[in-house]
This record gives C-alpha cells, structure tokens and sequence, in this order.
C-alpha cells in the first residue's frame, strides 16, 4: 500500500522538532503564569491571616462598636458608588474618543489626540485629586445649587448642596477622567482594527459613517469596550490618593450626591487611618482590605465571563 509521505520526509529530512529555544520559551511563559497565580494566593492568604482577629473579635472591639459587618458595609458601598459613577460617565466619553480617533480625524491630529489621551494615564493621581479639589469642585458649586434647586426630588440630588465642591460626584467625575485613558486606549486599539471589508461594504450599501460604525465597528469592538471598562473600574475601585483628598467624609451611606456628607472609600479609609492605627483596628483595616481584594476578583471574573460568552457568540 502507498504511503503519502510528508514533504519533509519525501525530501529525506525529518520534520524538526521544538529545539531549546522552544523549551526554554515554554517553561519561562509557564513559570510566569503560576509565578503570577502564587502572588495572587500569597496576597489572599496574607489578607485572610491577618484579617482573621478581626473577624473573630467581639462587634465592640472593632472601631465604631458595632462589629466588623457594620464597619466595612458603608466603605464597600462607597467603593462601588464611586467606581460606578465613575464607569457611567467615562465609558460613553472614552468610546466616543476613540471613535474620533480611529475613525473620524484626520491622521495628524488623531495622532496628536492618541499621544495627549495616552499622556492623562501617567498623570499621578494626587495631582488628579488637588485639580479636583482646587478647581473642578468650586468651579461645579454652582451646578451644585442649580441641581439642589429643580432635581432637588431625586434622592440623588436632594442636597443641601456642598459650598466647597468636596462631594461624590466631583470624585466620580475626577475618577472617569483618571479611567478614560485606559478604556480609550483599549477600545481604540480594537476599532482600529476592524476589517477594511467590511467598513467598505457598509459604505457601499448605502450606510452613512455613522451608521457604519454603529453597525460594523461597535459590534466588532464590544469585547474591547467591556474589557477596557473591567480594567478601568479595577482602577477606580482601588484608587486612595485622589479620592481621599476630594471626599468629605461622614462615614454614613447616602446616595445623595451633592452634599457635603459623604461615604468614604475602603482605600480611602485605609490610607488615612492606617498610619495612626495599632492592635485590632489595623486588623479591621486589612479585612477591609480583603474585601477590596474580593471585589475587585469578582469584577475580573465577570468581565472575562462576559468577553467569553461574546467570543463564543461570534465564533
């Protein structure tokens, strides 16, 4: 019986093997990504270990009397409060950026554009915080009194207004411009992408530029769009410097947010009284921590299982 034989074979040679380059490629790429699974077990396990007085002291040895639930329950709902209104107003803003750079300027100054945008994620963010505090907080008190005024009916804006700007929304509006370079960066990377094809075809059809892109380019950049939004939102949850600064803090939890009571954040929290704690209370501070450390794990997780399902969807 005839044999079909490999071109390689045919040819008297061998078919090659992985050499050890290959090999050593592979055990670096594997050792890099159990190097970065044991960090991550290191850190929740030391979280955990240390945390763990705190969650079994008694509700009147952790700070506020009222035991550890109570204690972190208001910071956790300002951490996401933030972070969620911080997702609200930067999203929509980054896809439009990078839309207009991808698709709608002209190559210098979309160029020009990119490089700037690039530029606000190595701004520190405690210069974010002193812009926020210094200028854009006054500058808004007027908007401020205007929304205490005539939405003044919404639980969100039911006031008083702040006179100093010190308020959740100014540190949502800083924090989705600390954010926007991420989701920006990432979504435009995609759209610019998007197959030559397929733009022309709609263009060819009859399809305006807008309606090119709502039909060809957003849907070939969903992924990235919830991507870049997952990583920008891992950035907001953790953000301390900026936050701390900007917020007036009352410790309650409230949705109201013009005035000048304010939830704190977990990092906030822990930056301004880590330095001055000792016994139980840095306990209470690092199960805080934990909890960050969860949130921020399950909002990864969401996200890859959401660019999954669409991954699958498109195949």
């Amino acid at each position: 019986m005839n044999q079909v034989l490999n071109p390689a074979e045919a040819g008297g040679q061998k078919t090659p093997k992985g050499g050890i380059g290959d090999r050593v490629f592979n055990g670096l790429a594997v050792g890099a990504g159990l190097l970065i699974l044991t960090l991550l077990a290191g850190v929740a396990i030391f979280l955990l270990i240390e945390a763990w007085p705190a969650i079994t002291a008694a509700p009147e040895d952790i700070p506020g009397g009222e035991g550890l639930v109570k204690y972190i329950a208001p910071l956790a709902f300002g951490t996401v409060l933030a972070a969620t209104l911080a997702i609200i107003i930067a999203v929509p803003m980054a896809v439009a950026v990078a839309l207009f750079i991808s698709h709608l300027a002209p190559r210098r100054m979309a160029d020009t554009l990119s490089y700037i945008v690039d530029l606000l994620a190595a701004i520190p963010s405690i210069v974010y915080g002193l812009w926020g505090i210094a200028v854009l907080g006054p500058s808004l008190v007027p908007f401020l009194g205007w929304l205490e005024d005539n939405l003044g009916f919404i639980p969100l804006f039911a006031g008083p207004a702040s006179t100093t700007g010190r308020t959740m929304i100014v540190a949502a509006i800083v924090l989705a411009v600390m954010i926007l370079p991420i989701i920006s960066a990432v979504a435009r990377e995609v759209f610019t992408q998007t197959p030559r094809g397929l733009q022309e075809s709609a263009l060819a059809l009859g399809a305006t530029r807008w309606e090119m892109i709502r039909m060809v380019v957003l849907p070939f950049g969903k992924s990235a769009i919830v991507a870049g939004s997952m990583l920008g939102l891992g950035r907001a949850l953790g953000e301390t410097m900026a936050v701390t600064i900007i917020l007036s803090v009352s410790g309650g939890v409230t949705f109201n947010l013009i005035s000048s009571s304010n939830p704190s954040t977990i990092a906030a929290n822990i930056a301004l009284d880590f330095p001055e704690s000792s016994g139980i209370d840095i306990n209470a501070l690092i199960a805080s921590g934990l909890v960050l450390f969860a949130i921020t794990l399950v909002v990864n997780m969401i996200a890859r299982a959401v660019i999954g399902r669409q991954a699958k969807d498109a195949s």
